[in-house]
């Protein structure tokens, strides 16, 4: 028998839609942190985010029969989870508080002064953050898929319900945005 690791997540879903329910675990394993770090993107709160993330579970395990298994999972869940996001964003009349990891775009170079590091880090970190501000959330959103959560252009035009040729058009306009606000910002 495969190891579960090996196996992919269409797989999965398909023997899960054949009995197999116990195998659901393995998906929550698969995704739980990943909905977790998405959902920091729109809520500020962890506790509401874990109860979005247990809801957009038990909304995969209701609809997974309706799962087409030759489709990409990953796509599928993640559209179930930004779905809920903005729906929680809807219900309180918040904007969302898109916020990427930073360490992510930080190189962690060898300095020969950690201190100085430290402050070129937290500048950095502090001008992107002001820049993503004065961004629109689709533009956040955008390229949060594609550059933090390493999305295909395909996945990400399935998540946004956008056609392909517009991922790769909004992904465009969005970095042209950051570049201008960070421009306005930091001159």
């Amino acid at each position: 028998m495969e190891p579960l690791e090996t196996i992919t997540d269409e797989v999965i879903a398909s023997r899960i839609q054949n009995g197999e329910s116990a195998l659901f675990g393995v998906i929550i394993e698969r995704y739980e942190q990943k909905l977790t770090r998405y959902g920091r993107k729109f809520l500020p709160r962890d506790e509401q985010i874990e109860d979005i993330v247990q809801d957009v579970f038990i909304k995969t395990y209701q609809y997974i029969k309706g799962f087409d298994t030759t489709r990409k999972f990953s796509s599928w869940i993640y559209r179930i989870a930004h779905n809920a996001f903005i729906n929680e964003i809807k219900k309180s009349h918040r904007l969302p508080q898109l916020m990427p990891d930073f360490d992510i775009l930080v190189s962690h170079t060898v300095y020969e002064d950690p201190a100085a590091e430290k402050r070129e880090i937290a500048d950095i970190r502090a001008q992107l953050e002001q820049s993503l501000d004065k961004i629109s959330p689709n533009y956040k959103e955008i390229l949060l898929l594609r550059y933090f959560e390493d999305m295909e252009y395909k996945d990400i035009a399935e998540i946004l319900q956008i056609p392909l040729g517009t991922v790769s058009v909004r992904i465009q306009r969005a970095k042209q945005a950051l570049k201008d606000a960070y421009l306005k910002l930091h001159p």
